[in-house]
C-alpha cells in the first residue's frame, strides 16, 4: 500500500495547504497519540518546533490531537530536531514531534516523529499511522477526566545544550578558534551560539534573529556563499551552517571554501578508526555520497555502505550492522554514539575535536580525498505524471551507463518532498559527467508535462 502523507522525512508542504493544515496536524495528533498508548502509564509526548509563523498554527492542533487521546504533552519550543529526539528518549516520553520543514522556505513547514527510543518511525509504522488518520477515530477519543494537559519545558535548551557539550572529551576545547556560526535563522538561533561560546570559541553570528519569514532566506548550510563570505571578512578560522531545524551542516575552511558532508564523514571516519572509536569497519552513507569517498575509505581498509536517500534510513543501516557513523553528503551526519539522528551542532564539535588534534590550517586538514566530478540537476514535472516510466527517458538512462562502462555512475530518483527527479552522474571524466546528465535531463524534459 502506498503512502498518502509521509515522505522520506515525514510529512511536509506548504503551509496551510494539504497536507500541511491544522485539520491533517489534529489526526496526526490523534492518530499517533493512540498508535503509541500502551500501558496503564500516564502517556506523554514531547512537541519541538522551528521558527516558521506556520508552527503558531500547527503546534496547537498537534496538542488538541494528543490529548484528546489522554496524552500529556510537553512544548519545548523552538529547538533542533536532534534535541526533541533526545528530549523524548531522556524524558522518557512515549513519543516525539518536531514540527519543521529543515531546509525548506518558511512558506513550507512539515512533521517529524520520533518513537519512544528517539529513532524516526519506520515506513511500517508511519503507514499503520497514515490508515489511522484516514478512519473515523471519534470512538476512539477518551472521556473528558481522562485528556491530557500541557505544559511548557523551560529547562529543554540547557538539557540538550550540556548533552552536546559532553560529546567532546574534557581536554578538548575551542579556545583561540574565531568561528563563523549561521544558524539559518532556524530552531538553534539560540542554542548553537551557546554551545561554541561556552566551550571557549570566539563566535560570530548569522541567522540568529528569526522573524518567522526568514528561516534559510539566503544562509544556512543550503546558502553557504553568506558563511563563506563572512569567513572571508572576519578572517575566521572555520565557518559552521546549519539548517532550519540543525540537523545537518556545513563547513567551511578559513579560505571560504566549502567543506561538504563527505569530507566531514571521512574525516570522523578514519580518525575514529585511528583511536579505536569506530565500530562496523564501515561509514554508512546514501547513493548520493561521492566515489571518491568510497575509494578514499577502500584505501584505509574501510567499507562504504550505501542506502537509499534519508537519514532514517542510513540509521536503520547503522543500528542493523552496529556501526556508529553515517549521514548524508548534503550534511546529515549521524554519530550513533551521541545521537539517534542526524546532528549538526554535535557532528562540527567532532569535526573540530578531530581538527584540535592536529596541527595547521583547516584548509589543509579538512580535505581528505579527491572528489570525483559530481553533476546534480533537478527536474520538475507535472504532479501525476511519471517521466521515469517514459521509454525514451529509460534509453537513455541505459545508455549513460554503458557510456560510463565503468569509470562512472548514474543515479536518477524522485525527489520525496517535492515533484522533482533528481539526476546525477559522476565519473573520472568531467566532460563525459556534464554530457551524460545534460542529455537525460533533455529527455526527461521533452515528456515532464
Amino acid at each position: 500500500m502506498s503512502r498518502k502523507y509521509f515522505g522520506t522525512d515525514g510529512i511536509r508542504g506548504t503551509a496551510n495547504t494539504a497536507p500541511m493544515t491544522a485539520e491533517i496536524a489534529l489526526k496526526v495528533g490523534m492518530a499517533a497519540g493512540h498508535y503509541f498508548t500502551r500501558g496503564d502509564h500516564r502517556h506523554r509526548v514531547v512537541i519541538g518546533k522551528d521558527t516558521r509563523l506556520s508552527g503558531y498554527m500547527l503546534e496547537p492542533a498537534l496538542v488538541a490531537g494528543f490529548t484528546s487521546m489522554g496524552m500529556d504533552v510537553m512544548l519545548v519550543g523552538p529547538m533542533p530536531t536532534p534535541a526533541v529526539a533526545m528530549l523524548t528518549k531522556s524524558m522518557r516520553a512515549d513519543i516525539g514531534v518536531m514540527i519543521s520543514a529543515s531546509h525548506n522556505p518558511y512558506q513550507d513547514n512539515g512533521i517529524k516523529l520520533f518513537g519512544p527510543d528517539g529513532f524516526k518511525l519506520s515506513d511500517d509504522v508511519e503507514l499503520e499511522i497514515e490508515v489511522m488518520m484516514e478512519s473515523d477515530m471519534s470512538a476512539l477519543l477518551v472521556s473528558a477526566d481522562k485528556l491530557g494537559r500541557a505544559q511548557r519545558i523551560d529547562d529543554a535548551p540547557g538539557r540538550y545544550i550540556e548533552a552536546v557539550k559532553s560529546s567532546l572529551p574534557s581536554s578538548v576545547t575551542l579556545e583561540g578558534l574565531k568561528i563563523v556560526l549561521d544558524c539559518a535563522n532556524g530552531a538553534a538561533y539560540s542554542v548553537a551560539p551557546k554551545v561554541l561560546r561556552e566551550l571557549g570559541a570566539d563566535v560570530i553570528e548569522i541567522g540568529t534573529k528569526p522573524n518567522g519569514l526568514n528561516i534559510n532566506a539566503e544562509c544556512g548550510s543550503t546558502h553557504t556563499k553568506t558563511m563563506c563570505d563572512r569567513v572571508l571578512a572576519e578572517m575566521a578560522d572555520v565557518g559552521i551552517a546549519l539548517d532550519g531545524d540543525a540537523d545537518r551542516v556545513q563547513m567551511c575552511d578559513e579560505k571560504g571554501q566549502l567543506i561538504d558532508g563527505d569530507q566531514l564523514m571521512g574525516l570522523v571516519t578514519t580518525h575514529w578508526k585511528r583511536t579505536g572509536q569506530l565500530r562496523g569497519n564501515a561509514l554508512v552513507a546514501t547513493v548520493m555520497s561521492n566515489l571518491g569517498l568510497e575509494r578514499y575509505l577502500e584505501s584505509n581498509g574501510l567499507r562504504l555502505i550505501r542506502t537509499k536517500v534519508g537519514d532514517r534510513y542510513v540509521v536503520e543501516q547503522m543500528r542493523a550492522l552496529g556501526c556508529n557513523v553515517g549521514g548524508e553528503q548534503s550534511g546529515h551526519i549521524v554519530l550513533s554514539d551521541f545521537a539517534s539522528t542526524g546532528d549538526g551542532l554535535l557532528a562540527s564539535l567532532q569535526v573540530l575535536a578531530v581538527l584540535a588534534d592536529r596541527d595547521g590550517p583547516v584548509s589543509e586538514m579538512s580535505r581528505v580525498f579527491e572528489p570525483l566530478p559530481q553533476i546534480l540537476k533537478n527536474v520538475r514535472y507535472a504532479v501525476g505524471s511519471d517521466p521515469l516510466s517514459h521509454s525514451s527517458v529509460v534509453d537513455a538512462i541505459s545508455r549513460a551507463e554503458r557510456a560510463f562502462n565503468g569509470d562512472g555512475r548514474v543515479l536518477i530518483r524522485k525527489s520525496g518532498t517535492e515533484p522533482l527527479i533528481r539526476v546525477m552522474a559522476e565519473g573520472d571524466d568531467a566532460i563525459k559527467v556534464e554530457q551524460i546528465v545534460d542529455r537525460i535531463v533533455a529527455e526527461i524534459i521533452a515528456v515532464a508535462g
